[in-house]
C-alpha cells in the first residue's frame, strides 16, 4: 500500500519532488523542477490544469490534468462510491488496452484501503481534441465508429472467467443509496414546470422502488461496460470519439452503454434518424468480435427499457441549482432536454409498463 503521504490533498500539494516520483514509473528519467496549477475546478471530484518545468522532460508533456478527490464536505461521500479508486485502476491496468480513444495516462496511484486517488492525464486542449459544451452532439457517423469500438470492448468480457481473471476488480453496480432519488423528489416537488410528464412518471417509480427498476436494467449477457458515455463525458480527436470518466466502469448488459451513447450524447433529431441503423451495426459489430448475438427486436426493446435510466442519471441536473455557472447551466439544460425528449420518443412509459413496473 502507497503511503498515505503521497496522496496530495489538492493540487497545491503536488510539488516538484512528488511529480518525479510519479512520474518516472511512465518517463523514466524524468526530472521535475516547477509545477504550477493553471486552473481548477470542483465538479464530482477536483480538476486541476498543471504546467510542469522539467530538467529533464523524458517524453512527459509540458501541461497535463490531474483529477483528485474533492477538496469539500463531498470528499468523504465521493470516496465512499470507489469511482476513483476504480477509474486509477482503469488507467493503471486496462488503458493501454482499449479499443478505443481513452486519455493518455502519465500517473495512476489509488489506496485500496481508503479509496483515495491521484490521476495526471493527457490535456486535450493540448492534444487539439473538442470537448462538448452541451451546445452539440456526436454526429451519427462518429456514434457509429464509437458503437463498433464499444462492441470489440463488450466482447472481450462476456466469458466470467476471464473477467474474474483480469479485471475482479469492477463490480456489479445496485441501486445504492437513496440520494438520487431524494434529488429527483426535490426536482419534482420543486420545478414540476420544467419537467415532462413522462420524466415525472419515471421519477417517481424510481423513488418508489429503486431495485425493481435496477433489475430490468441489468437484464441481458453481462460483460464490462464503461456505464457513463453521456456527453460530458466524451470527446472528439478528429471525428473519433473518444471516452473519459471511467470511475462508474462496471458489469451489466451491453445496452446500457449503447443506448446511453445514443440518447445522451446525440443530439435528438440525429439520434431519431440514425438510431435504429446504428443499434444494427453494433449488434453486427458485436457478433463480428465473437459477442453473442442478441436479435434487433430484443435489442431495441432494452434500449426502450434504457431510456428510462436517463431518468435517475439527471437527478444533479433537476435541482437546478441557483449557483450553477452560465456553461453548467447550458450543459445542464441540454442533459434534461436529451433525456426527457428519449423517454418520449421511445415511449419508455410504456416499455417499463409493459415488463410490470407500476407506472
Amino acid at each position: 500500500m502507497i503511503a498515505l503521504a503521497d496522496y496530495p490533498t489538492s493540487a497545491d500539494d503536488i510539488d516538484a519532488n512528488w511529480l518525479t516520483a510519479a512520474l518516472a514509473p511512465r518517463h523514466p528519467g524524468v526530472s521535475v523542477t516547477d509545477v504550477e496549477v493553471i486552473d481548477r475546478h470542483e465538479l464530482t471530484n477536483a480538476h486541476a490544469m498543471l504546467r510542469v518545468t522539467y530538467a529533464t522532460a523524458a517524453g512527459a508533456p509540458e501541461t497535463m490534468f490531474c483529477k483528485l478527490a474533492p477538496t469539500d464536505e463531498r470528499r468523504a461521500a465521493i470516496l465512499a462510491t470507489g469511482m476513483g479508486e476504480r477509474e486509477a485502476r482503469f488507467y493503471d491496468s486496462l488503458a493501454a488496452s482499449m479499443p478505443m480513444r481513452v486519455l493518455n495516462v502519465h500517473a495512476a496511484r489509488q489506496d485500496d484501503e481508503t479509496g483515495l486517488f491521484v490521476l495526471l492525464l493527457e490535456d486535450l486542449g493540448a492534444s487539439g481534441c473538442s470537448v462538448p459544451d452541451g451546445t452539440w452532439g456526436i454526429s451519427a457517423d462518429a456514434a457509429a465508429v464509437a458503437l463498433e469500438e464499444l462492441a470489440a470492448f463488450h466482447a472481450r468480457y462476456f466469458d466470467a472467467a476471464r473477467r474474474s481473471a483480469e479485471l475482479s476488480w469492477v463490480p456489479v453496480l445496485g441501486p445504492g443509496s437513496r440520494y438520487g432519488a431524494d434529488m429527483l423528489r426535490y426536482g419534482i416537488d420543486n420545478h414540476r414546470d420544467r419537467l415532462t410528464d413522462a420524466f415525472v412518471a419515471v421519477s417517481e417509480a424510481y423513488i418508489a422502488d429503486q431495485a425493481a427498476l435496477h433489475a430490468l436494467w441489468h437484464e441481458g449477457p453481462p460483460t464490462v461496460i464503461h456505464g457513463d458515455p453521456h456527453l460530458g463525458n466524451l470527446f472528439l480527436d478528429g471525428s473519433r470519439v473518444g471516452f473519459l470518466d471511467w470511475g462508474i466502469i462496471n458489469v451489466n448488459t451491453p445496452m446500457r452503454d449503447v443506448s446511453y451513447l445514443m440518447t445522451m450524447a446525440m443530439q435528438p433529431e440525429d439520434r431519431r434518424a440514425a438510431e435504429r441503423d446504428l443499434l444494427r451495426s453494433y449488434l453486427q459489430a458485436l457478433a463480428a468480435a465473437g459477442g453473442p448475438r442478441i436479435s434487433f427486436d430484443e435489442a431495441w426493446q432494452a434500449h426502450r427499457i434504457h431510456a428510462s435510466y436517463t431518468v435517475p442519471a439527471s437527478c444533479q441536473v433537476v435541482t437546478f441549482p441557483a449557483n450553477a455557472s452560465p456553461g453548467r447551466r447550458v450543459f445542464a439544460d441540454s442533459f434534461l432536454a436529451r433525456a426527457q425528449a428519449c423517454l418520449d420518443d421511445l415511449d419508455a412509459v410504456g416499455a417499463l409498463r409493459d415488463r410490470g413496473i407500476p407506472i
